[in-house]
Parts: C-alpha cells; sequence; structure tokens
C-alpha cells in the first residue's frame, strides 16, 4: 500500500510561482517512477510531468515545457513540481501518481496510486 500526500498548493498571480511537494509512504518509492497530473474545472485530467526512478529522465506536456521542473528526492521519498511563470490556464487541481513502472510515462492507465490533489489558481 502506497500513500501519496500533496502539499504547496495555493493562489498566486499570473508570472508567479509555486512548488508542490508530495510525500510518499512505502519503502519501494525509489523503484518507481512518479508523475504530476492536473484536472481543471470541467475538463478532464491531463498529464503534466514525469520522472523516472532515479531522477534522471523527466518528461514534460508540451504545455508547460520550460515553465515546469519536476524534480525527487528518493531519501525522503517524495517528488516535487517547481511551477514557474504560471498562468491562469494553470489553474486546477494537481494530483501526484505513482506509476507502475520504473520508467517515466504519460498515459493515466500506467499509474495505480493517486494523491487527494492540492488546488492551484493563478489570478489574471
Amino acid at each position: 500500500q502506497v500513500q501519496l500526500v500533496e502539499s504547496g498548493g495555493g493562489l498566486v498571480q499570473t508570472g508567479g510561482s509555486l512548488r508542490l511537494s508530495c510525500a510518499a509512504s512505502g519503502r519501494t518509492f525509489s523503484n518507481y517512477a512518479m508523475g504530476w497530473f492536473r484536472q481543471a474545472p470541467e475538463k478532464e485530467r491531463e498529464f503534466v510531468a514525469s520522472v523516472g526512478w532515479s531522477g534522471n529522465i523527466r518528461t514534460y506536456a508540451d504545455s508547460v515545457k520550460g515553465r515546469f521542473t519536476i524534480s525527487r528526492d528518493n531519501a525522503r521519498n517524495t517528488v516535487y513540481l517547481q511551477m514557474n511563470s504560471l498562468k491562469p490556464e494553470d489553474t486546477a487541481v494537481y494530483y501526484c501518481a505513482k506509476s507502475k513502472s520504473r520508467i517515466v510515462r504519460a498515459d493515466m492507465r500506467d499509474y495505480d496510486y493517486w494523491g487527494q490533489g492540492t488546488q492551484v489558481a493563478v489570478s489574471s
């Protein structure tokens, strides 16, 4: 069993920054890729970023490339999402998820554990 707890969401102005954290329970955290997804009101959940088991391989959605950075600290069982140059269209609930695989994945079906989400709101 894995539990994921996100934190760091909030309200920020356009152009601002936020850093999301996701703390994971369980001793197998470092064996799996991790991902961040988001869901805006009345929209489907979408992929944001994924990081491989070692932290060396990362992939991003085109909409956040160059602005967001995903990272992980396996010693702390934590994955991060640094979000810079935020835009109103980044407003969503952000979810952390554990992959079934060691390598980066963008498909939600490749993830088996999810956090409860943290709200990010970007004002114009």
